[in-house]
């Protein structure tokens, strides 16, 4: 009767059984390692490494994927490492990726696995430090491929394990980061359907998440300006074509594209001047002045519409002085998308696993992300996993000497990853 009885359920119900049962294994396995994952955290924060220099973390992942029995693929884009666990049953491809990299930032915060790593960066001495939280991401990651693969015959598809170095920019000279894994294949072999990420937050609460659907993070770009005016006298300007005042002029016109030129009811953008260098003696107008900067967007029409007004006023402005004006602009990162029909996908994953009051929509973010580059190859849903202590109302920002994460939090990064996985396997 029993037999008869099971026969006799929907498909649907078959299945959302099978869900239940897997995910209850999950939750159950995270659990169990849950020390396991804060410890090899606290030992990845103890010993950071720069972008593309990420060579003892690779060999920690590395060893760790192997002794799981994941096919481990290593040196991918310099340091990054791809692990692969084909499931026991045939399904889809899910890559979930974390990025590895630490910044160049001294850290003040007084904890007994603190950074005390120094090395040279741009011809400075400077700390080491995880000052972005990638060393959680490197953390969960690790922790999600043990889960997963304790229960491999049971998965109803592939997952790529995408260790990431240079999330934060190559060195000088070089290629990096998720652009030079893709250059170098990691969406093939298998074949990638969908990408899954998250990010640790400082100023969201232990066991919140955050979301939001279509354009999450902006796009970067950076610039450099160079103008060229004629040398002469301090005390005889009329002599000469002075380029730091031309150049002033075009710092102060640039702010007009925002305030006259974008329209910031569709989505705000950024234009920041973050150096003007020029002259070297005070009784000098110099020959040259050279200004860099940065430029955040949320469309590509957006993105389009300030290079050009850029390129307008700087030639424009140098040419009424009688300077010359010359503009490169670098495509940077795009736009952290998420892809609307995956996010309304799998948002109820997650709500079901943090519960309603702890899924929050979030505002639009300026900062840029490089996971950005597998949305523009394959849907992408990438989202903010709560790292501050909850009921603290002072919270460090990232890249800051004083940036900290409470990692107690880390179990439900494991959880959500490993959820969405099985979810989108089941609802693919």
């Amino acid at each position: 009767m029993k037999k008869l009885l099971l026969l006799a359920l929907p498909l649907t119900t078959l299945c959302s059984f099978g869900q239940s049962s897997l995910k209850t294994k999950i939750n159950a396995k995270t659990d169990a390692i849950d020390s396991k994952v804060i410890t090899w955290r606290r030992d990845i924060h103890q010993n950071p490494e720069l972008g593309n220099r990420e060579f003892k973390t690779a060999e920690k992942i590395a060893a760790h994927l192997k002794s799981l029995g994941i096919e481990v693929q290593e040196k991918v884009a310099y340091t990054g490492v791809v692990g692969v666990l084909k499931g026991g049953k045939p399904g889809p491809c899910v890559l979930l990726r974390a990025d590895m990299d630490a910044l160049p930032v001294t850290e003040r915060n007084d904890l007994p696995y603190k950074s005390n790593v120094v090395t040279e960066y741009n011809n400075q001495k400077t700390g080491v430090m995880h000052a972005c939280g990638h060393d959680t991401h490197v953390a969960i990651l690790m922790g999600v491929a043990e889960v997963l693969s304790s229960m491999k015959n049971e998965l109803a598809g592939t997952v790529k394990f995408c260790f990431q170095p240079a999330e934060e920019g190559a060195p000088a000279g070089e290629e990096g980061g998720a652009y030079l894994m893709i250059k170098q294949g990691v969406m093939e072999n298998p074949k990638v359907d969908v990408a899954f990420g998250l990010h640790i937050n400082s100023l969201t609460d232990v066991g919140q998440i955050r979301y939001r659907s279509g354009p999450e993070m902006a796009a970067a770009d950076t610039y450099t300006l160079k103008i060229k005016g004629k040398q002469t006298h301090g005390a005889s300007p009329w002599s000469g074509i002075d380029p730091i005042t031309t150049g002033s002029q075009i710092v102060m016109a640039f702010q007009t594209i925002i305030s006259r030129n974008v329209d910031i009811t569709d989505n705000p953008a950024i234009v920041t001047v973050g150096a003007f260098n020029s002259g070297i003696r005070s009784n000098i107008i110099p020959e040259e002045a050279t200004l860099i900067g940065t430029i955040r967007t949320f469309s590509e029409a957006q993105q389009q519409l300030i290079h050009r007004r850029m390129q307008e006023i700087a030639t424009n402005i140098a040419e009424s002085a009688g300077a010359t004006a010359d503009l490169k602009i670098n495509i940077g990162v795009p736009v952290t998308y998420n892809d609307p029909t995956l996010t309304e996908k799998m948002v109820p994953t997650l709500t079901a696993l943090a519960g309603k009051s702890n899924i929050l929509q979030a505002p639009l973010a300026t900062g840029a992300e490089d996971f950005s580059f597998f949305g523009k190859k394959v849907p992408a849903f990438f989202f903010f996993l709560g790292g501050r202590p909850v009921g603290s109302k002072v919270a460090a920002p990232h890249h800051t000497p004083d940036f900290i994460i409470d990692d107690s939090g880390l179990g439900l990064g494991v959880k959500a990853l490993c959820h969405l996985t099985v979810d989108y396997f089941e609802k693919k």
